[in-house]
């Protein structure tokens, strides 16, 4: 029997629970869907999200043969089954690859010769989300244009089951999927490396990829423990940045690499024991890179430094950036879009283009170039490479919380109020506006090249805050105290931060 229309809300003690599904609108985010399971949907819930994504793929008119992966959370296993359960149902042929980091997902669709991916994960999130990575064009992943959709179908109960689906288990693709990136990369010096992926699903793949690329492994927290007892695997969060950098100081290692929960993400310390951003570091890779490919073109969200529009460098090789939407799903397509030869994003999401990658964001991979980086360069360590750089002091990302229902209308709220600053001569602690950047959310250039960023997340209750000064630390701090943050404050939608400059 087919199941009924989903519903927004359900009491969990009702005996429909079991059988009917819950699924909450908000779930369906830009570019994949998350909810807290049980109290935002439920496992039959799952299984419609299944038989619409299911017949998103037959109307999309796409071969219907999805891979399928989950990651090391206590319920992911169950999660997974329910959703083949629901893909089965609309007619899909299921591939069922085990325990998998995103990556390993995206790279089964081309080892498997599968256009269709779903990866059970909530990434970084605390315990008790759950969410699906969806894609059916490698290496690309769902944006808008198909979760729009996708939701719809799910919602209305608008999925058609279809006879000929069936799942099939398939074993060997981790050793290949290790395989294709070590192959790319075999180190000529000695690199020690901390390898530390906060207890998530990638502590069973990146320290054996390091190893197998030549590098002395320091492993931290590569114990799988979906209870995240020390802190959330984010290599954005302070906390996971600043236990890397001890555990440098206190080896001697030459870096430390930070893997996310589902191991598309890497955040990088260097050998002081300093952390390097991720637009950072994809500046320090874009010099390197376009030099051995000239006239090569790097695409980087909005909530990344203005260097590389300025890096005389770049310039120099030839190099053309450009700045687009924050939200890997975003980058990942653009750059595939422009043929580009990397694309980089400040929440650690790297994407590289053959002969470099497969397209699609993978943590190891970016960890890999990295390493690469310091081959090619014997002698110098990642500070002095660091060094080496135009100086700009950027922010954490930092992110007051707002529920779903109003984030966007804040920030919406916030255009406009920097729209009409720039139009009446306004400035900004002391400076002129230039550019009013709103591609996503709004990005508000100064005259001395500093910025701020403000826009809401596409995967969390929250608004997402990003300042850069070309003046100092001190600068950066007081941009973000004495304008953005008091700006925001004014909406009492506005809660707290996860953390502050």
């Amino acid at each position: 029997m087919s199941l009924p229309k989903p519903r927004a809300e359900m009491d969990p003690a009702s005996p429909a629970f079991v059988t009917d599904p819950l699924v909450k609108p908000t779930g369906f985010r830009e570019y994949d869907a998350r909810w807290v399971l049980e109290k935002e949907i439920n496992l039959p819930g799952i299984e419609a999200l299944g038989l619409g994504l299911g017949t998103y793929i037959h109307q999309a008119t796409v071969k219907p043969r999805i891979v399928v992966g989950h990651d090391y959370r206590s319920y992911s296993e169950t999660v997974k089954q329910s959703l083949i359960k629901g893909l089965v149902a609309s007619g899909c042929e299921v591939l069922d690859i085990g325990l998998a980091l995103s990556p390993m997902a995206y790279f089964a669709q081309f080892d498997l010769d599968a256009p269709c991916v779903a990866m059970v994960t909530a990434s970084h999130n605390e315990n008790g989300w759950t969410g699906v990575k969806m894609g059916a064009q490698p290496p690309l992943t769902f944006g808008p244009d198909e979760i729009g959709p996708l939701k719809d179908i799910v919602l209305e109960a608008r999925w058609v089951e279809r006879p000929g689906g069936s799942v099939t288990v398939v074993e060997g693709v981790r050793e290949r999927f290790l395989k294709d990136i070590t192959d790319r990369v075999q180190l000529t010096r000695s690199l020690k490396v901390v390898c530390a992926c906060g207890n998530g699903t990638a502590g069973a793949f990146a320290p054996d990829a390091l190893r197998a690329m030549g590098a002395e492994v320091i492993e931290m927290d590569c114990e799988l423990d979906w209870t995240f007892p020390k802190y959330n695997p984010n290599p954005e969060d302070h906390h996971m940045l600043m236990e890397m950098a001890k555990r440098v100081r206190e080896t001697g290692a030459d870096l430390a690499l930070g893997f996310d929960g589902d191991g598309d993400r890497c955040g990088v310390v260097d050998d002081t024991g300093e952390e390097i951003f991720a637009d950072k570091i994809g500046l320090m890779l874009a010099r390197d890179l376009s030099a051995l490919h000239p006239a090569a073109t790097f695409v980087v969200d909005v909530k990344s430094t203005g260097l590389y529009a300025t890096d005389e460098v770049l310039k120099a090789n030839g190099a053309t950036t450009v700045y687009w939407k924050t939200g890997h799903s975003y980058i990942k397509r653009k750059t595939a879009e422009l043929g580009a030869l990397a694309g980089f994003e400040k929440s650690g999401h790297f994407f590289f283009n053959p002969p470099l990658g497969r397209g699609y964001d993978d943590g190891i991979v970016a960890g890999s170039a990295i390493l690469a980086m310091l081959d090619r360069n014997p002698g110098k360590k990642l500070s002095e490479l660091k060094a080496a750089l135009p100086v700009a002091w950027t922010s954490l990302t930092m992110s007051p919380h707002c529920a779903d229902e109003t984030k966007y209308g804040v920030v919406e709220a916030v255009v406009r109020a920097y729209q009409d600053l720039a139009a009446a001569g306004g400035k900004v602690c002391g400076r002129a506006i230039t550019e009013v950047i709103t591609v996503n959310g709004v990005r508000v250039a100064l005259e001395d090249g500093s910025w701020v960023l403000v826009r809401a997340s596409s995967n969390k209750p929250e608004i997402v805050v990003v300042v850069e000064s070309t003046q100092s630390e001190d600068d950066m701090r007081r941009l973000f105290r004495e304008e953005v943050k008091p700006r925001l404050a004014a909406h009492a939608e506005v809660g707290a931060y996860n953390q502050e400059i």
